[in-house]
């Protein structure tokens, strides 16, 4: 291992999966399953790739292009590509380009690569060797497009970058013909319906159908929304083509009248990556940049594509993410694409979007201008939820990039709420709002502004209530609001360094200290009062609103925290940085335990209610990225982590969830502790075994009493199912022997009483084995055994006392001994007085159990006081 090392796991918090990655600018794949008689369509999602409905499996680096067949799906990385069996093992790994890999095409049993640099390699699938190579000059035919005609055996068109057109055929290495093309560059091939005729696409906006039989060009279409993209026919019928175009729109061309018959504007809003008619259905399928992946029906009068189904996630960067719920399988996200999203951590099924802020709804719905941007709001910056009344009302607050007036949304509907909430006298433009909260009942909202005033709202009527403060709650910028749990308490935090504490009712300043730094962000653990702060100088302050005093800090983060989120029973405390670094702090020790670098700086962090995941956004990066908590299944070391720590760089998990089959192997820190018998001859130790053994022996003759059958057991008059034999040449059935010699079976009693005395007469510590091996029936049985009266002696009876008085002694098995002389005495206290030997062994055990029980007296009134004192005492 080399120092900066890559790893999949920190100590603390292992990669899990990715959330809400379905699309990328790399074409999607379509492949039908001859065996299910269903077509899947194939993704990338950078590392990896998603079948649908399969998941995908993970490579090395980001996927560059895909490709498929029937049976199997090829993904290149780098100059590298891999070939898929059931959509997740890797099979065939192909190893030879020198440049990145910009295209593929099966091809039989072959399958063909081309790279950067024009070199073109044809493959043997299943023996990984290279049949032929071609090396083209890339300053005269760069290759851009691969097309394998169809019925056209052993031969390939290729479209280049300088617009020509080459036909090979790659069995016999020959170049047979050279289109001269269209003056611009190939930007796609696609096979027509019709033999011998093909699509093809230009930089230009053009799209040429052309038989290359005889190099003569039937129809041209041009769309003026730049260069194809990509490519397809209809097959049910309809003389259709489809073209993709950069801007998100496609184009809808009738073959026969050679004209243009219907434009699906924004389609996506990026260029579309791919788009492919299932064969011989009306369903199109489309991808691109924006993270979606559409299927479309063609089903109206009309001719125009109908959404049917799609998985869609964030086209922009994400700005917010917040668990919502209590059971840890909903996670809002907010995006500068503008739109709220909710992800299951279950399901994709489950995922919905509530869609994009809209400025007036019902204008909108009036005039049709949903496409419209400027009737949308700007991206949301902060949110905050509460799903206490979310059937009754609003449930989401959030607040805008730029804007003074927050939003409601509402969860259920799945749409953007009722009002807008802004103070009515205040008409400034350069006032926005910077912080909201939501009360722990959901029926107040919390607003802080820039100009430093912090508003209430009700929820259900949007009615404002009160402001904090005469003016101003603060002199700079509100930089955080919360609320405690039982809304007696809101505490502000401004941009000037001051912590102010309210009244929540009648809005009274209670209390107000100063920071040693401005404050970045607020985060309030509401159960256990807890309220984390991080500031501009890169330290964390945590303070208890009880007591209004700081209790950690922490310090060593390299640049601001972007971040913070507790864990659910409060004892961590998690940073994320723009250092790069997640950070897990421990609040009773005020130790730092755990650290992780990655390679995109983390924007938020959050932690599931249940405390299995942790939740993080990235700079640049469109998925949530799930991290599992080790500690809940695994041995983790939570000490200290050492000053001069350096932590590794951990890989950001894939969408899909990954088992790793290496084991853990426990560092010296994590090596398990093997408790001795004993840790101190002056600590009283108990026995392991559980409390049926000794508990209910006193009680035992009412347990008898209670358990006796209320008549005897009824013989079945059935006969066994196997009928007893005795050996012989003539088979003849066993007759059960009857044993009526009172004599034997006196002897039999005798010497197991026998055993029993022996055992107890040996050593005391193989009696005292003897007797936890045994029942409490058992047990009652030896114990009355050793009476004079039942078989015993008084010397057995002497042994007995001296094995309880030693494991006295010792603090050794204190319970057994405590239930063993009390039964003991229970049974045999009347003889006792009458035996002098017996009367002084357990005189000497009385002053033993005294002494015994008073010093246990002492160290459990001990710390009853601690504990007393601990929890009433304000520190």
């Amino acid at each position: 291992r080399v120092e900066e090392d890559v790893s999949r796991s920190g100590a603390l918090f292992a990669g899990f999966r990715a959330l809400g990655l379905f699309s990328t600018d790399v074409a999607h794949v379509l492949r039908f399953s001859a065996l299910k008689r269903r077509f899947f369509v194939t993704t990338c999602v950078g590392k990896s790739f998603h079948t649908y409905d399969v998941s995908g499996n993970s490579l090395p680096q980001d996927i560059c292009c895909m490709a498929a067949d029937g049976r199997l799906v090829f993904a290149a990385y780098g100059n590298v590509f891999s070939a898929f069996a059931r959509n997740k093992e890797v099979v065939h790994t192909y190893k030879g380009h020198k440049a990145e890999i910009r295209l593929l095409q099966p091809f039989g049993d072959h399958v063909i690569s081309v790279d950067t640099d024009s070199v073109l390699i044809i493959w043997h699938i299943y023996s990984e060797e290279e049949y032929l190579q071609l090396t083209f000059d890339k300053s005269v035919f760069k290759i851009s497009a691969i097309l394998h005609p169809s019925t056209y055996l052993n031969k390939i068109l290729l479209g280049s970058e300088q617009g020509t057109l080459q036909l090979w055929n790659i069995k016999s290495n020959k170049l047979l013909y050279t289109f001269q093309g269209w003056k611009f560059g190939v930007t796609a091939l696609q096979q027509a319906p019709a033999v011998d005729v093909v699509a093809v696409g230009l930089t230009s906006g053009q799209v040429i159908i052309h038989n290359i039989k005889f190099d003569e060009t039937l129809m041209k279409f041009r769309q003026d929304w730049g260069p194809i993209t990509s490519i397809s026919f209809r097959t049910d019928g309809h003389p259709i083509m489809a073209a993709g175009s950069p801007c998100g729109h496609i184009g809808l061309w009738d073959l026969e009248d050679k004209k243009l018959i219907n434009q699906m504007r924004n389609a996506h809003s990026t260029a579309i990556a791919g788009l492919t008619f299932l064969h011989r259905e009306p369903l199109l399928v489309t991808n691109g940049a924006d993270n979606a992946l559409r299927i479309w029906i063609f089903d109206g009068p009309t001719g125009e594509g109908r959404l049917l189904r799609f998985r869609m996630g964030h086209s922009a960067p994400l700005t917010k993410i917040r668990y919502y719920g209590q059971n840890g399988q909903q996670i809002l996200s907010a995006s500068q694409d503008g739109t709220l999203q909710s992800f299951s951590t279950i399901h994709e099924k489950f995922n919905k979007s509530l869609g994009h802020g809209l400025i007036n709804k019902k204008k909108v719905k009036r005039k049709g201008l949903q496409n419209a941007m400027s009737v949308r709001l700007p991206p949301i910056t902060k949110f905050a939820a509460e799903e206490a009344r979310e059937s009754d009302w609003d449930s989401i607050i959030a607040c805008h990039q730029g804007k003074l007036s927050c939003s409601t949304w509402n969860y259920q509907r799945s749409t953007i709420g009722a009002y807008f909430l802004k103070p009515k006298e205040l008409k400034k433009d350069d006032i926005t709002a910077t912080a909201v909260d939501i009360t722990s009942c959901g029926n107040f909202a919390v607003i802080g502004l820039s100009s430093g005033t912090v508003d209430v709202y009700n929820m259900q009527s949007g009615i404002h209530r009160g402001s904090f403060g005469e003016d101003q709650a603060h002199k700079g910028s509100v930089r955080g609001v919360a609320v405690d749990g039982l809304n007696q308490l809101i505490i502000t935090a401004g941009s000037e360094g001051l912590l102010k504490f309210w009244n929540f009712k009648n809005k009274i300043l209670i209390h107000s200290m100063s920071l040693s730094s401005s404050p970045n962000m607020m985060l309030l653990h509401r159960d256990s009062g807890i309220l984390g702060l991080a500031l501009d100088d890169f330290s964390i302050c945590v303070l208890d609103i009880e007591t209004r005093k700081i209790v950690r800090e922490f310090s060593g983060h390299q640049g601001q925290i972007n971040d913070l989120a507790f864990s659910p029973d409060g004892r961590w405390l998690i940073s994320a940085s723009m250092d790069c670094s997640v950070r897990t702090w421990d609040l009773p020790s005020g130790c730092l335990i755990d650290s992780f670098l990655v390679d995109s700086a983390p924007l938020n962090v959050t932690m599931s209610p249940t405390g299995d995941f942790l939740a993080t956004s990235h700079v640049d990066h469109l998925g949530i990225y799930l991290w599992s908590n080790i500690s809940l299944y695994s041995v983790v070391s939570l000490r200290p982590l050492p000053t001069d720590y350096v932590p590794l760089v951990v890989m950001l998990p894939g969408t899909y969830v990954e088992f790793s089959e290496e084991t853990i192997e426990p560092s010296d820190e994590m090596i398990e502790y093997d408790s001795p018998e004993q840790l101190n001859e002056q600590l009283v130790t108990l026995s392991l075994l559980p409390e049926s053994r000794w508990k209910n022996l006193l009680n035992l003759d009412v347990i008898k009493k209670k358990n006796k059958p209320k008549e005897p057991p009824k013989v079945p008059k059935s006969a066994p199912f196997f009928i007893p034999t005795v050996p012989g040449l003539v088979p003849r059935y066993a007759v059960p022997e009857q044993n009526n010699d009172p004599h034997q079976v006196k002897t039999k009693l005798k010497h197991s009483m026998f055993y029993i005395y022996s055992s107890l007469s040996r050593p005391n510590k193989a009696a005292l084995n003897l007797l936890k091996e045994l029942g409490p029936s058992g047990i009652e049985t030896e114990l009355r055994s050793l009476s004079p009266d039942c078989g015993g002696s008084v010397d057995i009876m002497q042994s007995f006392l001296k094995m309880i008085g030693i494991m006295l002694d010792k603090k050794r098995d204190f319970e057994l001994a405590q239930a063993y002389l009390a039964l003991f005495l229970k049974l045999h206290l009347k003889m006792l007085p009458s035996e002098p030997v017996l009367l002084e062994e357990i005189t000497k055990l009385s002053s033993q159990v005294e002494e015994n029980w008073i010093h246990l007296q002492s160290l459990f009134n001990q710390s009853m006081c601690i504990l007393n004192y601990i929890k009433s005492a304000l520190l």
